[in-house]
């Protein structure tokens, strides 16, 4: 049993990777505070049947730990130890039924943790890790309710007074924590290399089995056998919509019959390691695009390598969307489907009406990763390790007035995962086609 990664492919320290981002988090911190946070709590999917549990992504981030009901301490300087853990402590009858636990002395080994307690005694123990510092750092309004305990334990502490002095300040943790999120090492991307090549041979399997009449269900499951048989999940749920449900940018249900001369988009990605990776493609369900098809196609395939040309080191973060907005606006005012002049229409947002989602966001152990865009009303420059996606798209619903019939009832999305390098940037997905020539190609060979 792993806990400090899931993944086998890679020979990182990951013990030594946890340790650093502690180190960097306390760096962040003044040297006489504590940082508390905690795993997020389990939940129920109906009466007694939980969800698999998934571990809190700050919380793995800093310990590597994917147990729930377990809080860290990071305290600079305390004399039982910079990083405490509180987690459930062994139990065979319980482990019977619902499997095993690392417990207190398998936390200390396994985790690193200069010391671990049990759960049971935080409540007791919150006091003396708070006494005398100066600020307490927290995730304010997370799930795990860990705020709320603190606030109480401070409320106490200044009201019964018996020599504690409870901490002036409440810090924000998540400022400096979400910052060192946003920009990957290497053993997080190596991670995402892997979760991108999952992804992308799972979309390439969907690609070469897609047939008119099958469900959208039977293309979902494709794309899950792919994840599972890597030793993978997915990151969230997947997205498979033909025709009028590609224009349904959440669409996931899955649930319709693909007809034949249908668009299929397919947005899927698997989680390795804790690790998202996030892929769209779009493809005809016959193996052919149709002549309108192609020409809206090809329209967000050249926004999608605009965007990727405009992810460089050193531009603001708003590059990709902007160098992709400028092409969808060219490409519909060719097409007809837009009258004015470009600037006009970037100015007013016209686009909109078939465009109406940014290109880009964060990608990480968050499929929506967290990292502020915008800092001091700027937007964030890129640098070498931050990785976003990638994902211009078009989409004219069946009922959209003013556009020619051919037209109607196609969505199309086109989305690769980036990393950000020192030249330029890496390309994660650019396994699976995207080309409208391959994909036909990859298509037809199938068949």
């Amino acid at each position: 049993m792993n806990q400090i990664s899931d993944t086998d492919t890679e020979s990182f320290d990951w013990s030594a990777e946890y340790a650093d981002r502690r180190t960097r988090l306390i760096e962040s911190m003044g040297e006489n505070d504590v940082a508390v946070i905690a795993a997020a709590p389990e939940k129920n999917r109906n009466n007694d049947v939980t969800y698999p549990y998934r571990a809190a992504s700050d919380f793995r981030y800093l310990t590597g730990f994917i147990e729930p009901k377990a809080i860290a301490i990071i305290a600079p300087g305390h004399a039982e130890g910079e990083f405490q853990l509180f987690c459930r402590p062994r139990h065979p009858e319980q482990e019977t039924w619902v499997g095993r636990r690392f417990g207190i002395d398998g936390a200390r080994a396994a985790l690193g943790a200069d010391n671990a307690f049990d759960i049971a005694e935080f409540r007791d123990r919150l006091p003396g890790l708070l006494d005398g510092r100066a600020a307490v750092h927290l995730a304010l309004g997370d799930e795990s309710g860990i705020d709320r305990r603190v606030l109480t334990t401070l409320t106490g502490m200044r009201s019964q007074g018996r020599g504690r002095v409870p901490p002036a300040r409440i810090e924000r943790l998540d400022i400096a924590l979400h910052a060192m999120r946003r920009t990957k090492s290497a053993a997080e991307i190596a991670c995402m290399r892997r979760a991108a090549d999952i992804s992308a041979a799972a979309h390439i399997a969907a690609m070469q089995c897609v047939r008119p009449g099958m469900a959208e269900y039977e293309l979902a499951a494709t794309i899950h056998h792919g994840f599972e048989a890597a030793g993978a999940h997915w990151a969230y749920p997947t997205i498979v919509g033909a025709g009028a449900n590609g224009c349904v940018l959440h669409y996931i249900e899955n649930a319709d019959v693909i007809n034949a001369g249908n668009l299929v988009l397919i947005d899927a990605g698997a989680e390795y390691a804790g690790y998202a990776g996030d892929i769209t493609r779009t493809f005809p369900a016959s193996g052919c695009f149709n002549t309108a098809q192609r020409r809206l196609y090809d329209v967000v395939l050249a926004a999608n390598k605009a965007a990727l040309a405009a992810a460089q080191p050193g531009e603001p973060a708003n590059a990709p969307h902007q160098a992709a907005v400028a092409v969808i606006v060219d490409g519909l005012i060719e097409l007809g489907l837009l009258t004015g002049a470009r600037d006009d229409i970037i100015a007013n947002q016209d686009y909109r009406a078939f465009f109406m989602h940014g290109t880009s966001h964060w990608l990480g152990m968050d499929v929506h990763d967290v990292g502020d865009y915008k800092e001091n009303g700027e937007w964030v420059t890129l640098e070498p390790g931050m990785a976003f996606t990638v994902e211009p798209g078009l989409y004219i619903p069946p009922e959209t007035e003013n556009v020619p019939a051919e037209y109607l009832a196609t969505g199309i999305r086109i989305e690769d995962d980036v990393v950000i390098t020192d030249n330029g940037c890496e390309v994660l997905t650019a396994d699976v086609p995207k080309e409208p020539d391959a994909i036909e190609r990859l298509i037809a060979n199938a068949k």
